[in-house]
């Protein structure tokens, strides 16, 4: 009886996530590009997606999923999570002008929020004239069309660091990234990804690489909260943040946190096995599950069944993986 009872809540469960599914696919478009309105992050991918990330993780799944009970359990709050209104704002608070050698310029202070959240979820990043300018031009080679009644701040040839200009500027770069984040496609894109998370995300793997584990992953955690914000469309795009904050707490002889941020990551490559991260992420966490004496049998049998569907291959552990990351 108690198991008709477990077949029964299984099959309630994956009826609801079937649903969810159906409504992903479902969903009206996002808003107009003219209309910076906030975005329903649960519409269906339409960007080109890396080589392994072809599919939306909702739109593979099937009542013949291999996924257990808690893990569509959590696939379903996921989902609820994805599912609502979603807007960023950008606030350029402050500047400070460096001067290193014989170069002077300005670093504006960009503060990104989420609406209706607390302080806590903010994310803190800085970025020079030249980092916005070398932005929009690689913008306006892929979206020249969309781009076309964009403004950019010119570059005055004297001036650059006077009180004025700095505060013109500081009102000016806000509301350029305020619609660039109101166009879709844009705000997708890797470009303008690239330019919010890249240069903190570079630092990291450097500090990993070279052993510094404490710094790495005190920038990981800043940067891992924007990523999420940024790329809930694509949320296979985080797992080498995810996996690279794994390999920082595992170092740091944190196995509950590596573990805790190893789960997330799997989540996410439940059907995306050809990828890279997924052998040696599922490695690492059949080690950490043992040594905290966790179930590791299901790991194992995952692990097991795909070296069953895989030709022998050289495969990176997951700190090789990692510290592969970002290097020029």
């Amino acid at each position: 009886m108690d198991q008709d009872l477990h077949c029964t809540a299984e099959k309630e469960l994956l009826e609801a996530v079937s649903k969810i599914t159906t409504f992903a696919i479902t969903s009206p478009s996002d808003e107009e590009q003219s209309h910076p309105k906030a975005e329903i992050s649960c519409q269906v991918r339409k960007e080109n997606p890396e080589k392994d990330d072809l599919q939306d993780s909702s739109a593979s799944l099937s009542p013949n999923s291999s996924m257990t009970t808690k893990e569509l359990q959590e696939y379903w709050r996921n989902e609820k999570r994805q599912c609502r209104h979603v807007k960023l704002i950008f606030e350029i608070p402050s500047t400070r002008i460096v001067e290193h050698h014989l170069s002077k310029y300005v670093m504006y202070k960009i503060i990104i929020l989420q609406t209706g959240s607390f302080d806590s979820n903010k994310s803190v990043i800085e970025r020079r004239y030249s980092d916005f300018e070398r932005l929009h031009r690689n913008l306006l080679e892929e979206f020249s069309e969309e781009m076309e009644d964009v403004t950019f701040p010119k570059k005055a040839l004297t001036g650059n660091f006077t009180e004025e200009i700095i505060n013109e500027r500081k009102l000016a770069f806000k509301d350029y990234l305020r619609i660039l984040y109101s166009m879709k496609y844009i705000r997708r894109s890797k470009k303008f990804i690239d330019f919010l998370t890249r240069p903190e995300l570079q630092e990291a793997y450097g500090c990993l690489r070279s052993g510094q584990y404490t710094k790495a992953l005190e920038i990981l955690l800043e940067v891992i909260g924007l990523q999420e914000r940024l790329t809930r469309s694509n949320p296979v795009s985080i797992v080498p943040t995810l996996c690279a904050i794994v390999v920082c707490h595992k170092d740091l002889e944190n196995p509950a946190s590596a573990f805790e941020y190893g789960e997330k990551a799997l989540l996410h490559l439940h059907v995306h096995t050809s990828h890279r991260y997924y052998m040696p992420l599922l490695e690492t966490m059949i080690t950490l599950a043992y040594e905290l004496g966790k179930d590791f049998l299901s790991l194992q049998e995952k692990l097991e069944e795909w070296k069953a569907k895989k030709d022998p291959i050289r495969v990176f552990t997951l700190k090789e993986l990692a510290v592969r990351e970002y290097v020029k």
